[in-house]
């Protein structure tokens, strides 16, 4: 997917990239490629985001979506058989090219942004780039658990860097955000040439005029607070006391949180430049019939009468459907051919984390630590939110229980939150899965007469053995091969630190 979109997408802002100093010109180093390190941070930035998202909201929201039970392998093809089974090895293409791309592409061009930035005490490229390193990092400890930090992004000054413990990864990660929220990023104005370069929250084609400088800040300082509530969140389990501190903290601190999409909204329906989900699954394989809806999800749509359904697998209830992984049946299941493909376009902007992602964070936050004051009005907003999204009004077809106990109300969150993550977002999905254990996981397969709708099967061609649910990726081998320091494989089903 790096050939696929990156390079394409950062097309448009290829001229910017200059030498930055009158050095004599090397007659070895071609000056239609000049080397990463003269890049300016306008040019670098851009480049790191298309890197993150083309990954993030593409190979790896098709898995979370597989494995989130969105979508399934259609039974008359076999492009994610793999993923559906759980079989997904340390040489699979899911696993070698997002490790690959997201730390040589995304984290080494994130790096060197802040490098520059702070060498020029640019504080507002510093914030931009801050904040997106530690979330294509969380990513990646989500993903493997372990992962090079401390010793990696050293511009090959080590080879093999050692691996770090998750939880060490998000408190380095939060240390660097806090400190570059103490900066001084607000002062000097964005111009409006730098703004366009902030495919995040300034280049929105889909709006005529660009948002201010203060308003660009604004947001990533919001988001820097957003993204610093998910990872406290996902701490709950593990690291209780931590996470309460760092939550309670937040708010004594007066943190101000997403208001609005932080989001990649450039695709358009070109070749090379469109959504990456849509480019790798609907224009780049044999068939755009690989990916169809999964009972899992279509029967809780079904069954809850929720309009989204439409929108998502543009069928209204019920939607014809497979069940999760059921890849060799269809004999005996003929409406298998009826079933529907997601629908997924080719302008879909991909999320770095939603507005009502956002909503349901601050009211699990509200529930955990705050006596649950101010969570209803959190969770309304949420679905609101969610509904708006995709172009609807709210139903009120999922209240909140506003008499239940603690339990009740986090499952009704995440529950929300996992409806609302379909599409190039479905990786989260997943890691909310692992973290909560919403929605519940099935004691029955779909088909049995007891099955609740909404609750994930395992797939019977699964190679796990029964209940052993995909947790985490495996170490690609070519870094294994490469790195003495790898840690030892442990089995797709094992959790990582944070999981419940």
């Amino acid at each position: 997917m790096k050939n696929i979109i990156r390079k394409t997408q950062v097309l448009a802002f290829s001229t910017l990239l200059v030498v930055a100093s009158c050095k004599k010109l090397d007659i070895n180093q071609s000056p239609n490629n000049p080397p990463v390190e003269s890049a300016t941070v306008e040019t670098l930035f851009p480049s790191a985001v298309i890197s993150t998202v083309s990954r993030t909201g593409g190979d790896l929201s098709i898995i979370g979506g597989i494995w989130s039970q969105f979508w399934t392998q259609n039974n008359n093809s076999s492009q994610f058989r793999t993923v559906d089974s759980y079989d997904v090895q340390a040489t699979s293409q899911f696993i070698n090219g997002p490790y690959a791309e997201l730390f040589s592409g995304a984290l080494t061009d994130y790096q060197l942004g802040i490098t520059k930035s702070v060498a020029a005490q640019d504080w507002r490229y510093n914030l931009m780039n801050t904040v997106m390193k530690a979330y294509t990092y969380q990513v990646l400890v989500d993903l493997f658990d372990r992962v090079p930090y401390s010793e990696a992004l050293k511009a090959g000054a080590n080879l093999q860097p050692k691996f770090d413990d998750g939880y060490s990864i998000y408190t380095s990660l939060i240390a660097e955000i806090d400190a570059a929220l103490a900066k001084d990023y607000k002062t000097k104005p964005l111009t409006d040439a730098q703004i366009k370069t902030d495919l995040i929250f300034g280049n929105k084609p889909s709006v005529s005029t660009l948002p201010t400088s203060a308003q660009v800040m604004d947001n990533w300082e919001r988001l820097a607070n957003t993204l610093k509530l998910k990872m406290y969140l996902r701490m709950v389990n593990s690291k209780k006391p931590e996470a309460q501190a760092g939550i309670t903290k937040l708010y004594q601190d007066g943190a101000k949180f997403l208001s609005t999409e932080a989001e990649v909204a450039i695709f358009v329906d070109v070749p090379n430049k469109s959504n990456p989900f849509y480019e790798y699954n609907f224009r780049r394989l044999n068939t755009p019939d690989n990916l169809k809806a999964s009972k899992t999800f279509a029967s809780w749509l079904n069954a809850n009468n929720d309009p989204r359904a439409e929108v998502y697998f543009g069928a209204p209830n019920p939607v014809p459907s497979i069940n999760q992984g059921d890849y060799l049946g269809g004999a005996e299941f003929p409406e298998y051919n009826d079933a529907v493909n997601p629908v997924v376009k080719a302008a879909d902007a991909v999320p770095i984390i939603s507005l009502a992602e956002s909503y349901f964070m601050q009211a699990e936050a509200r529930v955990r630590y705050f006596g649950g004051a101010g969570a209803e009005v959190l969770y309304n907003s949420g679905v609101d939110a969610a509904f708006a999204k995709v172009g609807l009004s709210n139903p009120s077809i999922y209240p909140y229980p506003a008499s239940g106990n603690l339990e009740e109300s986090i499952k009704a969150i995440i529950i929300q939150k996992w409806a609302s993550l379909f599409g190039s977002h479905a990786l989260e999905a997943f890691f909310e899965q692992n973290r909560t254990g919403y929605p519940k996981t099935s004691t029955v397969y779909s088909t049995d007469a007891g099955y609740t709708p909404g609750e994930l099967v395992y797939t019977p061609n699964g190679v796990t053995g029964a209940g052993n649910f995909p947790r985490r990726f495996v170490y690609p081998d070519f870094e294994r091969s490469r790195n003495a320091n790898t840690p030892a494989q442990v089995p797709i089903y094992t959790k990582v630190w944070w999981a419940k």
